[in-house]
């Protein structure tokens, strides 16, 4: 695969005024440059085409026709969080300023501006409109695809349902592949992620038999045919990004296949930015350069039919939006209906609506997909189908078995601000937390600390065992509270997550997702196992358990002084992933994108 740079979005705020330059350092805020400032909310794989977009908006003639200069701010919020912060009402949660909450809104697709409208407020969404698209598709490394008989054979959701359920897994497609172990895959979380919700309702379509016209009656009567799909995922998530960044790595490292996962539900866009080398999506920094990963990733096409992500863009009719705010916003939003800003949207992998737009070199085999995509496109089912197929996902996603593992060593006691210790911060993103187990979930809290107990050799302490939640619910936010008064001393992490790690693998169940949720906001102190033996001893049960039950360590790397570096490498070798969080203030939104894994 040839070079190919990812477009020239490296900067993050762009200045809709002749001549202006960009600021470079806007990320985490705006200069005082007398424009109108707004900020626009948008997708996580956008981020860096509204960058550009916002640049070039300046030389627009929609730009040059108002009163005055606007400068427009792209962030990242996942679709799903920006439809429960717009649906609850109120002010926007994420910051206290107020120049920072949004006056445009693109999420991934139109299904959750439908929801906004039904649940708040029609107004506040008003005049939503598609500018760009992008299908979902599965993406499998090049090797597992080749086995399915990729690209000759049309493969289909169903026929993946049936190697998920093979007991052989990939031995039973060819006995040669054996060694790459179950077949799994990775979807995110439906209730905050669009790739997720448009599988769950592809899966219905697959089972119906159906290309339009999808019921909830269809969703009730493909229970069995979704519960069997969602057997094989590894964990959800809110973003596919830690996904890919895991395979990557992998591909990075000559593994050929992957037996980590082998199909990744995505937009079609996300794969193009993988094939690049930007496995997140992140920002493209000045001078930063990519590389390609050592084996591509195809799209699978499914022969049912994909739903395709239509990325509306809205302007809010909120009350923080300034009249100055709704003037440029609305401009920027004629803006990329035009043809100069769509001929933008190939270079960052999304599919222009307008058909004289050409696609160019990024659509092609050589990036892992083809330009005529989907044979079959399948439409937006309604408001209630697409409530139907979540509350059918509440009772028929994986199970989990997880353990909440939580430092409270003595600098948990550090303030935060505002009159809140970090202690407080963990307690509250934990309980907060609760509610999104079933009563079926098994769900443990562990702490760990030196001076647990009167045997000095104690260094976790079982506030519940790992069982099912069931009616638990208010006794578990009580064990979390009762930690404000904890005796706190050293942090004998290595240690710690031996022993959690040694209970939960005695105790895992194929069929289920188990984890371990480690939080801590320090360095290891006191314990007597190194980090590269615990490394060791996670990778080798990675290895030898990983086909039926593996026990996967997702950490919480919590304020500016935790370990980033050892809680990575615990997360990798365990098949897991590193969140982090080290703005304490920002411990509720982490705590919540961890717990979307299970």
């Amino acid at each position: 695969m040839s070079a190919l740079a990812l477009g020239a979005a490296v900067i993050l705020a762009g200045t809709a005024c002749s001549g202006a330059e960009p600021d470079a350092g806007a990320a985490g805020g705006f200069e005082d440059d007398g424009c109108t400032h707004l900020v626009a909310a948008v997708s996580s794989e956008k981020v860096n085409l509204f960058a550009e977009l916002a640049a070039a908006f300046g030389e627009s003639p929609q730009a040059k026709a108002l009163d005055t200069c606007a400068t427009i701010l792209p962030v990242d919020v996942t679709s799903g969080d920006a439809t429960r912060y717009l649906s609850a009402g109120g002010d926007w949660p994420t910051t206290t300023d107020r120049e920072r909450w949004p006056a445009l809104w693109s999420p991934a697709s139109m299904v959750w501006v439908d929801r906004v409208a039904a649940a708040a407020s029609p107004a506040l969404v008003a005049g939503a409109e598609s500018f760009t698209h992008t299908p979902v598709v599965l993406a499998m490394p090049e090797s597992m695809a080749d086995a399915l008989g990729w690209p000759d054979t049309e493969i289909g959701l169903a026929q993946v349902a049936e190697v998920c359920a093979d007991p052989a897994g990939w031995g039973g497609i060819d006995p040669a592949k054996a060694l790459w172990g179950q077949f799994r895959i990775a979807k995110t979380n439906p209730n905050t992620s669009t790739t997720g919700l448009a599988v769950l309702l592809m899966q219905a379509y697959a089972a119906a038999a159906k290309t339009d016209a999808l019921t909830p009656d269809d969703v009730a009567a493909a229970k069995d045919f979704s519960a069997a799909f969602e057997s094989c995922v590894i964990h959800y998530g809110d973003t596919t990004g830690k996904v890919l960044q895991r395979l990557y790595d992998e591909a990075q490292n000559g593994a050929a296949g992957s037996t980590y996962v082998s199909a990744v539900a995505l937009e079609e866009t996300s794969l193009l930015n993988y094939n690049q080398g930007n496995p997140t999506s992140k920002v493209i920094e000045p001078g930063e350069s990519l590389t390609e990963p050592g084996e591509k990733l195809v799209a699978i096409y499914p022969s049912g039919g994909s739903l395709w992500s239509d990325n509306p863009i809205v302007v809010l009719g909120a009350s923080w939006v300034t009249p100055e705010q709704k003037a440029a916003a609305q401009a920027f939003a004629e803006f990329v209906h035009t043809k100069p800003a769509q001929e933008i949207l190939p270079r960052y992998g999304f599919r222009p609506l307008d058909a004289s737009v050409p696609l160019g070199d990024l659509f092609t085999p050589e990036y892992g997909v083809t330009a005529e995509g989907p044979a079959v496109t399948l439409p937006q089912p309604s408001v209630a189908t697409v409530s139907a197929a979540l509350d059918q996902w509440t009772q028929i996603r994986k199970p989990s078995s997880v353990m909440e593992l939580i430092d409270i060593s003595g600098s948990m006691e550090d303030s935060m601000g505002g009159g809140r210790t970090k202690m407080d911060g963990a307690i509250e993103g934990a309980t907060n937390t609760i509610e999104h187990f079933r009563s079926t979930d098994e769900v443990g809290l562990w702490v760990f600390t030196t001076n647990l107990a009167a045997d000095p050799a104690a260094v976790t302490l079982a506030l519940r065992e790992v069982t099912p939640l069931g009616s638990d619910r208010e006794t578990l936010a009580r064990s979390l509270g009762d930690l404000r008064r904890a005796a706190k001393s050293g942090t004998p992490l290595y240690d710690a997550v031996a022993a959690a790690f040694d209970h939960m693998a005695a105790r895992a169940e194929p069929g289920r997702i188990n984890a371990i949720v480690l939080l801590s906001d320090g360095i290891d102190t006191d314990s007597t196992m190194s980090l590269d033996s615990l490394v060791a001893k996670l990778a080798a049960a990675n290895r030898e358990g990983g086909n039926d039950a593996p026990v996967r360590i997702f950490t919480i790397a919590y304020g500016a002084d935790a370990d980033q570096s050892a809680l990575q490498r615990i997360a990798t070798a365990s098949g897991g992933q590193m969140f982090d969080a080290s703005n304490p203030e920002r411990i509720d939104l982490v705590f919540a994108s961890v717990i979307n894994n299970f």
